[in-house]
């Protein structure tokens, strides 16, 4: 039977789970690693809080009768640390890196509305870079799945032969429309005060520095809600069984400015985050309906 950690109301404490983030792993090497089935539920939990509108606000979003699309997996935040902070988890927290992320919006979530959130760990497979695993996490309204998320992660491991698995990266295709995107010194700094993800290498260059990066980095998830921020307010977006996906590339350091590029089809729009001279991608990712 999977392990599983249930909260009324209100999730587990952010700071006691820091806390529990930069305790050492019993098994951080080798290829013999096994991510456990551990899972979190947060049932009863309100989509409006103190931090609703300065979420919206430090990611772009307007206002509207609904939460962003990104909201919820603010909402499960802490059950995600939870999960990855547990003594059976056997990966170091700090070092992990995003990899991709796809998120599926059912239908519009209001304001006010009470969900039950449940997460849990999953999809483990040996990547050309090393180990690769999900957090997947579904949001329920009244008993129906309104809204659901897979966040792949990565912890790097030394491949045999030396092999890096890199190789030429595809031919950058530029799409029709783009917009500049600014990313201020302090934006990781505000997005971690409305997430409560406070990785360091996001907060400050000097914090960054200690884990290899010459400043302080964007979250990844902030990118993205910028992105689709920008998107919903194009003609032909829809709110309404949406999905989301991206492919987290080159680290978007700060301060700087990025160009969303993206090109509108009839069911699905090509979207990218690219770097200021628009010979790079930050993240890539698709938008698509039905």
């Amino acid at each position: 039977m999977p392990d599983i950690s249930i909260y009324q109301n209100s999730p587990p404490s952010l700071w006691s789970l820091y806390g529990k983030a930069v305790l050492p792993r019993g098994q951080s090497a080798g290829s013999d690693i096994v991510i456990p089935d551990l899972r979190a539920r947060l049932v009863g939990v309100s989509t409006a809080n103190d931090n609703l509108d300065r979420y919206r606000k430090v990611c772009g979003f307007s206002s509207q009768a609904s939460v962003p699309i990104t909201w919820p997996h603010i909402l499960a935040f802490p059950l995600h640390l939870k999960l990855l902070t547990e003594k059976t988890f056997p990966l170091p927290l700090l070092g992990l890196v995003h990899l991709r992320n796809t998120i599926t919006q059912h239908r519009p979530i209001g304001i006010g509305e009470t969900l039950d959130i449940d997460v849990r760990l999953g999809g483990q497979k040996q990547g050309s870079k090393g180990l690769e695993f999900d957090l997947i996490t579904e949001a329920r309204s009244a008993g129906r799945l309104v809204w659901e998320e897979n966040s792949t992660t990565l912890f790097r491991q030394p491949q045999a032969g030396g092999s890096s698995g890199t190789g030429q990266p595809p031919e950058l295709q530029r799409f029709p429309n783009t917009v500049n995107i600014k990313a201020p010194e302090f934006i990781g700094r505000q997005y971690a005060g409305v997430s409560g993800d406070r990785n360091p290498i996001h907060l400050h260059a000097l914090t960054a520095k200690a884990f290899g990066f010459p400043r302080a980095i964007a979250h990844g998830m902030w990118s993205k809600a910028q992105a689709l921020a920008c998107l919903e307010q194009q003609p032909g977006w829809n709110g309404t069984n949406v999905t989301a996906s991206c492919q987290f590339k080159k680290p978007l350091f700060l301060p700087g400015t990025a160009q969303l590029n993206w090109q509108a089809g009839s069911g699905n729009w090509d979207y990218q985050l690219l770097n200021a001279k628009g010979d790079a991608p930050h993240l890539t990712g698709e938008v698509s309906w039905g």
